[in-house]
């Protein structure tokens, strides 16, 4: 319902202005992160179930995304996107007194996790949404070739973007309405329609990939010291994510678990989203029901 719903402003480690969500007026504030080429409007579903229950759901545009600033030092690393997250933190700890909760999906995951190992108090718990630092090579590269395939070209129709989707994305059902997919578009001046994120975060010259390996390597390092609780929340079709990988993770992480979404793929939240926020409630608030 609308009323839960109010715009509010954060600011990244660079200055950058984001643009979130406030859901809910009071409870516990979970902080939720999108998949790259992602905006916030992807959690609305869940933001909302959490706030009817109590809880302050914050969605964020990561930089670059959605309404959030396209930053002028093309800084897109997972590493940059990680001092987003600890700059956001601190900004929700000053507003409402309570260390958050965050849900990561992908880029969100790893950006949660990044600020983690710098900080294993940042957060009161973590989800990860179909995301572990160790992926399928072949996966993330059909993804970014995806995102890339029409970045400059752009769309004639919302109905083109749609199409162009659903050849991707053929196990998921087509939406009735195409409302929801125009929240992931610009309309530019030429009158195409095209994805709303800086093309910088794939092709800039501190793209999402300058300094992968590293960080993946310092994350997989320090996973044995964390001791929060988290949740990994995989697609059973994931093309990233292999069920060894989510085993492997769970094993390495003191606190970890894992439930696997039949029928849904990378984007576990759009595929099944009355399976995924019944998860993610049942792990934030204790099997209370929503």
């Amino acid at each position: 319902m609308s009323f839960l719903r109010q715009e509010i402003d954060l600011v990244g480690a660079e200055g950058n202005h984001l643009k979130a969500s406030l859901w809910g007026g009071q409870g516990q504030p979970v902080l939720f992160f999108h998949g790259g080429g992602q905006t916030r409007y992807a959690w609305d579903a869940t933001a909302e179930r959490l706030a009817k229950c109590g809880m302050r759901a914050i969605t964020i545009d990561q930089r670059g995304h959605g309404e959030s600033d396209w930053v002028e030092s093309e800084n897109y690393s997972f590493g940059h996107y990680a001092e987003d997250v600890a700059a956001i933190v601190a900004q929700i700890m000053s507003k409402f007194h309570q260390r958050p909760s965050a849900v990561g999906a992908s880029l969100g995951g790893l950006a949660s996790l990044g600020a983690l190992i710098r900080d294993r108090d940042l957060l009161e718990s973590l989800v990860l949404v179909d995301i572990t630092p160790r992926m399928d090579p072949e996966g993330v590269a059909r993804i970014q070739g995806f995102m890339g395939a029409r970045m400059d070209e752009g769309f004639a129709s919302l109905e083109e973007a749609a199409e162009s989707i659903a050849q991707y994305l053929p196990h998921r059902r087509k939406p009735r309405s195409l409302e929801g997919l125009r929240k992931n578009l610009r309309l530019c001046d030429d009158g195409r329609y095209r994805w709303h994120w800086d093309p910088a975060f794939i092709r800039g010259r501190n793209n999402i990939n300058c300094g992968a390996e590293k960080l993946v390597g310092e994350m997989i390092e320090a996973l044995p010291r964390l001791r929060l609780p988290v949740l990994l929340v995989r697609g059973m079709q994931s093309e990233l994510v292999h069920e060894e990988y989510a085993r492997e993770f769970v094993e390495m992480v003191p606190s970890a678990s894992y439930i696997d979404v039949g029928g849904a793929g990378h984007m576990v939240a759009g595929d099944r989203n009355d399976v995924f926020s019944r998860a993610v409630l049942d792990f934030l608030t204790g099997d209370q029901a929503a």
